[in-house]
């Protein structure tokens, strides 16, 4: 008889990868919780049910992440559907979520009526824009008065972005547009619009090892490479955001563990100042900030 204990003593998978699978394969044929995983180990199992493992484990043993096989990923205290059309959200980028929610902060203190404006640029799942977003409306923050844009070169990505604001019904809080980078945004129109521009772009070099490890093997080359040097975009970004911040407005990107000190002389060659760098649960240089 197939049980529960008996996959999860079978498998070649490390455990709490093959936990995760069964929690998900459980609540989807059985309509019960994740956490009955553990109370109901020894139910016999259906074979709909092992046909469907059998499938997720042979996928997982050939490196397809996991967030692909079940479909969602948590980030930053929400839950984000992710398909192979987006990067798979990580921790490192809650340092810009967090490093968000304490800029609106202070600007709340310094003057706590006026609407505040937010670009979240390159999007993918709608990650950055979404947590900030569910936190603030945590705090009770309306969303008349912190608006958010979010955009990206992707339809596909896009997408997902939307299914997720829907999800999560935030759709009132934040407005997507496609395009690639500030072009998604009549120039004329947000020139001094925005109080904080987000970014977690493509860092990558080409050519990189690790992009043919992992994860990385699986997601969209375009959201993690920018085929060159790996600074393409983040050059892009950082050059163009004085023409869409409002003055003391504050530009903060994700890079490379090695592109701190590359980043640091785009950002002073384009004329900003207040530069900060914050470092990753690692260790290492992750986000660079910088004001208007």
């Amino acid at each position: 008889m197939s049980t529960i204990h008996a996959l999860l003593s079978k498998t070649d998978l490390p455990a709490a990868e093959a936990r995760s699978l069964l929690a998900y394969l459980f609540a989807l044929h059985f309509q019960l919780p994740k956490s009955a995983l553990i109370s109901r180990a020894e139910m016999p199992l259906t074979q709909d049910f092992l046909a469907a493992w059998h499938d997720l484990e042979a996928k997982r043993s050939a490196g397809e992440p996991i967030a692909y096989l079940i479909g969602t990923r948590s980030f930053h205290q929400i839950e984000l559907t992710v398909t192979a059309a987006v990067l798979i959200p990580r921790p490192e980028t809650e340092l810009l979520v967090d490093l968000a929610l304490s800029e609106i902060t202070l600007l709340r203190e310094k003057k706590p009526n006026p609407v505040l404006q937010i670009l979240d640029l390159g999007t993918g799942s709608g990650a950055i824009a979404l947590a900030i977003a569910a936190a603030l409306r945590g705090l009770n923050e309306h969303s008349n008065q912190v608006q958010i844009m979010a955009t990206d070169a992707s339809v596909e990505a896009l997408a997902i972005a939307k299914l997720n604001t829907d999800r999560l019904n935030l759709a009132k809080s934040i407005q997507f547009l496609a395009g690639s980078w500030y072009q998604a945004l009549p120039r004329d129109h947000f020139a001094d619009t925005f109080d904080l521009i987000l970014s977690n772009p493509p860092y990558i070099q080409a050519g990189d090892s690790h992009l043919q490890q992992g994860d990385l093997r699986f997601e969209p080359l375009g959201a993690l490479s920018d085929g060159d040097d790996g600074l393409t975009c983040l050059r892009e970004i950082i050059n163009g955001a004085s023409h869409f911040l409002r003055p003391q407005g504050l530009l903060a990107v994700e890079h490379g563990y090695d592109q701190l000190e590359a980043v640091l002389a785009i950002m002073a060659k384009a004329g900003l100042s207040a530069v900060q760098s914050y470092a990753d649960l690692a260790g290492h240089p992750r986000v660079v900030s910088a004001r208007k």
